[in-house]
């Protein structure tokens, strides 16, 4: 029997496995090329990360100012509801009552045997007085019905209103359900925008200004504030004596007591704050009552240029009015900024400036 050997396995010349391993490289190559799993992120320069977080905090701005309008809208549309709940009961009770009032003719009616009237005339001792009793209750028979139609009618008007009051409230809920993914999809970008600042050194971020001075995590101190801030901004005393009447100069105060408090996505306090949420619970603390959001705050009083502003007055940013700060006076604004940073005093100029109004 013949032995079964194996073939031998010819060894590579050196050109040979140049070759193929050149080869094998360029494979891999272009495996990677199409897959992209070889490809790592681009480095971002600071002033391309500056620009990537100012985009995040704008948009999340817009989106968190349309979710207060909506929040408003629909806590007025929950009110609306229960009144119209409320009527709707009241106005069940009466036909109830009418429907109770019936019971009893009905009942009265059949005691009597239902005799026909003409036949219970003949039989009556005093006819005379039998008329005037079937007269009247006619009258109040018709006095009834009248009154349980007007009741039904009344009640369906009511559940018409409420019917259309409970669509637009699902609907509004519909859309804060919406602005509530946006708020995540927007969160998730912050993430990102924050993990990009994290790779830059602190003299880096100092420089794209970050937005996180005194500690990087929104939860700064009271007292931290921009370094041009620091040096520039008038003391709670003195802006709220600049103050053009008592009501912005409670307002003031109250910001400056809230200066470090985090900033909260619909917040209006007492402990945390969006922007417009925070300008509102300023001005309710002095017993003035603010639309909460941004668009419809800067018509809530007398618009004034910029070289016209007092401590108290309202400051607005960006074309569509996304965000708002209190003036105090010395070009400063107490504000809250985004989710990285608390509540805190900053230069008006460093946001584009879109209008000023003073409450009055």
């Amino acid at each position: 029997m013949a032995a079964h050997r194996k073939p031998r396995q010819r060894s590579l010349s050196g050109n040979t496995a140049r070759t193929a391993a050149t080869i094998a490289l360029a494979g891999a190559a272009t495996a990677t090329g199409f897959d992209g799993t070889s490809h790592a992120e681009p480095q971002l320069t600071p002033t391309q990360v500056k620009a990537k977080v100012d985009q995040l905090y704008q948009e999340a701005e817009v989106a968190t100012e349309k979710y207060d309008g909506a929040k408003e809208k629909a806590d007025a549309a929950e009110k609306k509801l229960g009144t119209l709940r409320d009527e709707a009961a009241r106005r069940t009770e009466k036909l109830n009552s009418a429907r109770e009032a019936l019971g009893h003719v009905a009942a009265a009616q059949y005691r009597s045997g239902g005799i026909d009237p003409s036949v219970q005339l003949l039989l009556s001792d005093d006819p005379e007085q039998y008329l005037d009793g079937a007269e009247f209750a006619d009258r109040v028979g018709h006095r009834q019905t009248a009154a349980v139609a007007l009741v039904r009618q009344q009640l369906r008007e009511i559940e018409q209103l409420r019917g259309a009051a409970h669509i637009e409230l699902t609907s509004l809920k519909s859309r804060q359900a919406e602005l509530g993914r946006q708020k995540k999809t927007i969160n998730g970008k912050l993430d990102q925008a924050r993990r990009l600042l994290s790779g830059l050194t602190p003299q880096q971020r100092a420089q794209v200004g970050d937005g996180t001075t005194g500690g990087g995590t929104g939860r700064a101190s009271r007292s931290s504030t921009t370094a041009r801030g620091a040096l520039a901004a008038p003391s709670s005393s003195a802006a709220a004596a600049d103050a053009p009447d008592s009501r912005a100069a409670a307002a003031v105060s109250y910001a400056y007591q809230k200066l470090g408090s985090p900033y909260v996505w619909g917040a209006t306090g007492p402990n945390a704050f969006d922007c417009s949420g925070l300008v509102q619970a300023a001005y309710n603390s002095a017993g003035v009552s603010l639309p909460r959001t941004t668009y419809a705050q800067i018509n809530a009083g007398q618009r004034v240029s910029r070289s016209e502003l007092r401590p108290g007055d309202l400051v607005f940013f960006y074309s569509g009015i996304s965000h708002v700060g209190i003036y105090v006076g010395d070009g400063q604004m107490i504000h809250a900024p985004n989710p990285t940073a608390p509540v805190r005093l900053a230069p008006i100029d460093q946001m584009p400036f879109a209008g000023a109004t003073r409450v009055v």
